[in-house]
């Protein structure tokens, strides 16, 4: 089905609208100049359901929608762990990270080891979150984004992803580079409303063409009744796609390493926090965040579902024309990442093809914008200002700000074509991430809880964890990645504490944070939220263990 003028002029009013609309909210005031504050924490002005929203539409990208339903194709509901765990660690974050993170008035994650720990700790992580950004998820991003625009306005034969991941980043600097955190953050609301009805739309569609009966519970029943093993949500030993999700281990293990650091130490998420008018508001945007997180698994792995049953044929399938070659690669393999935008080219009709095309570009860019403003946060306040200008002006700031950001997407740009050879992008993600993530959670969890934790014991932790994960890595024992995610930020917990103990001369760390019950108080808002989430979570698990 061809992409129709319609759909051009829809796509078109979306780029419009966005880039005007963070134009408007982040334009500098009559009579005030923006500063560092307005630009990298949105004047500490955000309200709940801004930053709910804006979390989401952060998190959300071309990283799940691609990513994931290709996992989806590949492995099944289980791929959801990561969402469906991420809404109780958002809750978990909400309640015991933030009360701690807002009263210490940070502007980025480093910052606080720096308050913790030391400043030459702080310099190690703000370069290697700089790189990070720079080299893995700006990139990845890109090449999603571009993958996709190729399939669903392309001939799909890759000859359209530059020019699309060009297309994106100006999409994404047009607003961002100027208007910071604001820009980020405001539109945000708008993109993450785009984008779930934009998903929802894909996965009714698809799940109504998926039979020749048609009907969205026809086609739900269908996929339930012919790919059964795709449902499980406890993958067991003899399943394919044990070693990316091993079993209970997701629950008690690993997961948790993945998700509490992404979510409680990732400073492209957790900044919007950092901007709430107050901690109260903080936490239920968070908690809103974690409702909007049961209910991406219905538009991002469900459609994955909906192409392997397609891709597979089982009998009462309805019979979908160039299916098997369309995901079939040259070498043989299957090309799993092509689910989502095969789905909106195939099925996807005139007019809501433009406004699926431009919630799926609302995502890739929501996340590139909070990226680039997170990139250039670090940069900008762990590196430049206390190493090259320590008496720099709020303008000067803001200006260095702009130009890192700028950079940052000039370099994933040259690099992000590079990434053309994975088949299931959000695992390497998560696996690559998963090298480093363990000892920087490690030292974040020995540092808030534990007052005796010292600067030495963090340091040697943290670049111990590498040399342990590279070595479980390369193990002979062929351990899943999450459960070296889960030894290795284990081991470094006992690294740290060991040199602490042989090293300390205090009985508390001087810089060790005082803490008590009165700080984790939340208010009753916060509180029926989370046990709701939790309900939700036990009867999931009990329908698609």
């Amino acid at each position: 089905m061809e992409f129709s003028t319609i759909d051009y002029a829809v796509f078109f009013a979306y780029i419009l609208v966005i880039i005007s609309l963070g134009l408007w909210v982040s334009r500098d005031k009559k009579g005030h100049e923006k500063d560092s504050k307005d630009y990298f924490l949105a004047s500490k002005a955000l309200p709940w359901w801004a930053i709910g929203a804006s979390l989401i539409a952060a998190n959300i990208s071309a990283e799940q929608f691609i990513g994931m339903s290709g996992s989806g194709f590949a492995i099944g509901l289980a791929i959801a762990t990561y969402e469906w765990m991420a809404a109780i660690t958002l809750i978990i974050v909400g309640k015991f990270f933030l009360p701690i993170f807002i009263e210490k008035e940070l502007y980025t994650i480093p910052e606080f080891i720096e308050q913790r720990f030391s400043t030459n700790l702080k310099t190690i992580l703000a370069v290697f979150w700089v790189a990070l950004f720079i080299f893995v998820n700006l990139t990845s991003v890109l090449f999603l984004g571009g993958k996709a625009i190729d399939t669903i306005i392309g001939t799909g034969d890759g000859g359209m992803i530059l020019y699309a991941i060009l297309g994106i980043a100006f999409i994404a600097a047009a607003y961002s580079l100027y208007g910071g955190l604001s820009a980020v953050a405001w539109t945000d609301v708008l993109q993450v409303a785009l984008l779930i009805i934009g998903g929802l739309i894909t996965s009714i569609i698809a799940l109504d063409h998926v039979t020749p009966e048609g009907g969205v519970f026809n086609g739900l029943a269908h996929i339930y009744n012919q790919a059964g093993d795709k449902f499980q949500m406890i993958l067991t030993k003899d399943n394919p796609e044990f070693y990316n999700l091993p079993g209970i281990a997701v629950l008690i293990g690993g997961m948790w390493v993945a998700n509490l650091y992404y979510w409680g130490f990732n400073q492209y998420i957790i900044q919007r926090t950092l901007a709430a008018k107050s901690l109260k508001e903080a936490q239920r945007g968070i908690a809103f965040a974690a409702f909007l997180k049961m209910i991406i698994p219905l538009i991002v792995v469900i459609p994955g579902i909906v192409a392997y049953v397609m891709y597979a044929q089982p009998e009462g399938t309805a019979a979908i024309a160039g299916v098997q070659d369309a995901f079939t690669k040259a070498d043989g393999g299957i090309n799993y990442d092509k689910a989502y935008p095969w789905l909106i080219s195939v099925f996807v009709p005139v007019g809501l093809k433009g406004l699926v095309l431009a919630a799926l570009t609302a995502a890739i860019v929501s996340s590139l914008a909070s990226m680039l403003n997170s990139t250039s946060t670090i940069f900008t306040m762990d590196i430049y200002k206390p190493y090259f200008a320590p008496k720099a002006s709020e303008g000067q700031l803001v200006t260095v700000g702009r130009i890192t950001a700028a950079v940052a997407l000039v370099i994933a740009v040259f690099i992000a074509p590079v990434m053309e050879n994975f088949p299931q992008m959000f695992q390497y993600i998560q696996e690559y991430t998963g090298l480093v993530s363990p000892g920087i959670l490690a030292v974040f969890l020995m540092g808030l809880f534990w007052k005796k934790t010292t600067n030495q014991a963090a340091i040697i932790g943290v670049l111990a964890s590498i040399i342990v994960a590279w070595l479980l890595k390369a193990s002979i024992v062929d351990l899943p990645f999450l459960d070296q995610m889960f030894y290795t930020m284990i081991i470094t917990m006992v690294i740290i504490v060991g040199v602490t103990l042989n090293t300390a001369e205090h009985d508390d760390d001087p810089k060790g944070i005082s803490l008590t019950a009165k700080m984790f108080e939340t208010d009753n808002v916060f509180n029926v939220s989370a046990y709701a989430v939790l309900i939700l979570l036990v009867v999931i698990y009990t329908l698609f263990w």
